[in-house]
């Protein structure tokens, strides 16, 4: 399938979002900086529309609203500010939740009426430290108006954690190789992947040691900030909105390679041997490509069958994977080893376009109108012309969090 059109924005790109099937892109990275976060409005030929630079924290983060504006989380003198972009590249409304000096935005949601946040201790450049304070704030997770007003503002105790392929040797264990005593985390941050999500009345937000990848995922209601259920400790991995308040958990390494579905009440009721990048269909199904950490590659296109089995698709070159989109027909597209590559409702697998290409900074995958796929290769965006019909409707990512970037399911 041709490549339609490729263009480069300064620095790493690490979010492709848009409004509308046709375009225009917003484009959300790094600057030849990585301390500053540009944001970069362009149209699927490649021409730039406007380009606006922000502070930033190394952690760029945007949310695109219904209404086309992009919503920026980003540090100021006064703390941490929350800031519309509007379609034209004007500033539209701002709001600036309340927070400790020593506190940041660790993730956030963009809700129909306000926002809600996921807050961690802050890094060394918001904190303006060399090293780190003798006291480190409290994770929480607090919901807030569209002003900025707080509604509520739940604290986040991970405690000890610990799993069982976690090991450890030194003078405690006689230089001998043993499973590790639980620890007492010395930084918490977010999980890399899908650290916040929101479904109906139900908040996932997951939390992690930040040196050992063990973390835990705390179900809240979105209504009153309520910790409805918190997950066991286990290492990260992706995460999806499965329906309204249910939500699909992976975890990868240390042993583990495993995807659970958790209900309303947070309770796993289902369990599969497999971990990846998951689509979620509107029947319900759950299919896509496996992201196991090792090379030569294992991995497979896998659906999840209802009764905990695995149904084998194509099997998987290479490591590096855009996250997949769909399209109404149930076919899978997404990036990876140098491809696009597209995986039919019969598991059969197509490949698109190839090119010698191991970049590892890969955004994930917008369908658009008439068969257009973008990818981000670190600082580059290519779209694509394919067969494939429009995007799936679905909980995930065919849903509301697909095209705007906002992993929301009202």
């Amino acid at each position: 399938m041709p490549l339609s059109s490729r263009f480069t924005v300064p620095g790493q790109v690490r979010a492709v979002a848009t409004s509308d099937p046709s375009g225009p892109l917003t484009v959300t990275g790094y600057g030849p900086n990585p301390l500053a976060t540009v944001i970069t409005r362009v149209d699927l030929s490649g021409t730039v529309e406007w380009r606006r630079t922000y502070p930033g924290t190394g952690k760029p983060q945007s949310r695109l609203a219904t209404d086309g504006a992009l919503w920026l989380a980003y540090p100021d003198r006064d703390g941490q500010l929350l800031e519309s972009v509007l379609p034209d590249g004007s500033t539209g409304p701002t709001a600036r939740p309340e927070c400790r000096a020593d506190e940041e935005i660790g993730a956030f949601v963009l809700l129909d009426d306000g926002f809600v946040i996921s807050w961690v201790s802050g890094s060394r450049m918001v904190r303006r430290e060399r090293s780190r304070p003798t006291s480190v704030p409290e994770p929480r997770v607090a919901r807030y108006t569209r002003e900025g007003e707080c509604l509520w503002s739940t604290p986040i105790a991970l405690g000890a954690v610990s799993f069982p392929g976690v090991v450890e040797t030194g003078d405690r264990t006689g230089w001998e190789i043993r499973p590790r005593r639980p620890w007492v985390p010395e930084e918490i941050g977010i999980d890399h992947w899908e650290p916040l999500l929101v479904s109906a009345d139900r908040i996932a937000a997951s939390f992690t040691d930040t040196r050992g990848g063990i973390g835990r995922t705390f179900f809240l209601d979105l209504d009153s900030g309520a910790i409805i259920s918190v997950t066991a400790p286990a290492p990260t991995g992706r995460k999806a909105i499965a329906g309204p308040g249910q939500f699909l958990l992976g975890s990868q390494g240390y042993g583990a390679f495993t995807t659970g579905r958790f209900g309303r009440d947070g309770v796993e009721t289902a369990r599969w041997a497999s971990h990846g990048a998951m689509l979620v269909d509107k029947n319900g199904g759950f299919c896509g490509p496996e992201l196991e950490n090792s090379l030569p590659s294992r991995s497979r296109f896998r659906r999840l069958a209802p009764d905990n089995s695995l149904v084998d698709g194509p099997p998987l070159t290479g490591y590096y994977t855009s996250y997949p989109a769909m399209d109404c027909e149930g076919t899978t597209v997404f990036w990876r080893d140098g491809k696009l590559l597209a995986v039919d409702t019969d598991l059969a697998g197509h490949e698109l376009f190839a090119m010698d290409d191991s970049r590892a900074v890969i955004s994930r995958a917008l369908l658009l109108s008439e068969g257009s796929v973008v990818v981000s290769l670190d600082n580059e965006v290519l779209v694509f012309r394919t067969p494939l019909g429009p995007l799936a409707e679905g909980p995930w990512p065919c849903g509301e969090a697909n095209l705007r970037g906002n992993p929301l399911l009202s």
